[in-house]
């Protein structure tokens, strides 16, 4: 039966009374709690809607979800930041044009004494940040200069922090020598970037694999191979004439490896003695090398010393 409602400011609305429920003809209210007007009166047969208003899950036009997913895309898009230190600017700078993107605007100052100024100069609230900085030298200023970015980024609520850091310093403190009573660096710095606030790490050919484990957060170990062997392929030097040398005798892994890669280029091997940090004496070459283009495959490259000798 219909029946007439009238509140105390609304006129009379039209309603049918069913066994359910009432069903308003002029609004219906979505579990979302937007009021939609009908554009069309619902038809009745036996007291019930012969049309809902809304068909079984489906959801209303304004609600769908391509829309929301293009706003929620569009959104996520503008959440990347990528911020550089003073440590290699062009490098970072080279990512950012890359991926597309432009470096974020950050002020990074040095006091009188040398205290080191960071200051974010726009908003990283909710953002992913990756914070590109080698710890090359001068390493101890490069490392305190990203500690005190991540730290930055840390107190301006950044989502995730990714220290990325081409050149890990301090590598190749991995573990005590044979005389004892030496600290192990790599750990040490492990655990300063991971208390800065750092929720990932980004690193290329680390001096060994083990110091991956010195990390409480994620770590991707990138490697240059790929690179170099692009260089290679574009001298156009026919396999046969390349012959790979390990410097050391602790490399010849590395070398073997990127040997394969040339199509089982042949091996050599530098055997030296250390007589001090940065000091080596070459005693033999294990190999042949003559009238070949010797590739020298290393993890590091410091004072360039061993690679002279090697020579």
């Amino acid at each position: 039966m219909g029946s007439l409602v009238q509140t105390s400011n609304s006129p009379l609305i039209p309603r049918v009374r069913t066994s359910h429920r009432i069903l308003d003809e002029a609004r219906v209210q979505c579990r979302s709690g937007v009021r939609c007007r009908l554009v069309e009166p619902l038809k009745f047969e036996n007291g019930k809607p012969s049309t809902p208003a809304l068909p079984a899950g489906k959801d209303p036009s304004f609600l769908a979800r391509p829309q929301l997913g293009n706003i929620v895309s569009r959104k996520n898009d503008t959440r990347l930041r990528i911020f550089s230190g003073t440590a290699n600017p062009s490098l970072s700078q080279e990512i950012a044009c890359y991926m597309g993107l432009e470096l974020g605007k950050i002020n990074i100052k040095r006091f009188a004494d040398g205290e080191i100024y960071v200051q974010l100069q726009e908003s990283v609230r909710g953002c992913d940040v990756y914070l590109v900085q080698p710890t090359c030298p001068p390493a101890n200023e490069n490392l305190m200069e990203l500690l005190i970015m991540i730290d930055a980024c840390r107190r301006a609520s950044a989502k995730n922090i990714t220290a990325v850091i081409p050149y890990f310093g301090y590598a190749r403190a991995d573990r005590k020598q044979t005389q004892g009573r030496e600290s192990i660096a790599a750990k040490l710095v492990a655990n300063l970037i991971t208390e800065a606030g750092a929720n990932r790490v980004l690193a290329c050919d680390l001096h060994s694999g083990q110091s991956m484990g010195y990390f409480d957060i994620p770590v991707d170990h990138v490697y240059g191979q790929p690179v170099v062997l692009d260089y290679l392929a574009s001298k156009r030097v026919c396999s046969d004439d390349l012959v790979v040398v390990s410097p050391d005798v602790g490399g010849v892994a590395r070398a073997r490896a990127f040997a394969k890669k040339l199509s089982d280029a042949p091996l050599a091997i530098v055997d030296k003695r250390r007589h001090g940090h940065n000091v080596a004496e070459v005693m033999n070459l294990i190999g042949d090398v003559k009238g070949k283009v010797a590739v020298m495959v290393d993890d590091m490259i410091d004072t360039a010393g061993e690679f002279e000798e090697s020579s």
